[in-house]
C-alpha cells in the first residue's frame, strides 16, 4: 500500500460511491486516507530513486505548513475552528505529497531511461 498510494485513493474513492457517499465527499474520504500513506511513500520514494532519508523534513514541513495556516486562520478570524483548520492543513498535505509523489515518480523514470540509454 505504501508503494502505490494512487490505487488507495482508487479502491477508498470507489468504496465510498458503493456506499452510497456522496461524488465530493467520497473524494474528500479518498484523498484523507491516501494523504496518510503518502507520509510514507514519499520519503520512500525519494531514498529509492536518490538513496536519501529525508522522513524527518517531510514531517518538519508538514508541521510548519500547520503552523502557517493556524496563524492565517488566527489573523482572519476571531475564533478557530480546530476541525475545519484539520481538515484544511490534511487536505494540503495532501496536494503537496500527491504533487511530489508524481514529480519524483516521473524524476525517477526520466533518470532509469537515461542510465538505461547510456549503457547501451
Amino acid at each position: 500500500m505504501i508503494f502505490c498510494p494512487v490505487l488507495i485513493f482508487v479502491l477508498v474513492f470507489f468504496i465510498g460511491r458503493k456506499i452510497k457517499i456522496k461524488g465530493t465527499h467520497a473524494f474528500g474520504a479518498a484523498s484523507d486516507v491516501t494523504t496518510f500513506f503518502l507520509f510514507f511513500s514519499v520519503p520512500l520514494a525519494i531514498g529509492a530513486v536518490w538513496q536519501v532519508n529525508v522522513g524527518v523534513f517531510v514531517v518538519i514541513v508538514a508541521v510548519f505548513m500547520a503552523m502557517i495556516f493556524t496563524y492565517v486562520d488566527w489573523r482572519t478570524k476571531k475564533e478557530i475552528e480546530v476541525k475545519a483548520l484539520l481538515r484544511k492543513i490534511w487536505r494540503f498535505l495532501f496536494l503537496l505529497l500527491s504533487a511530489a509523489y508524481i514529480i519524483i515518480c516521473v524524476v525517477g523514470i526520466i533518470q532509469s531511461l537515461v542510465e538505461y540509454l547510456q549503457d547501451i
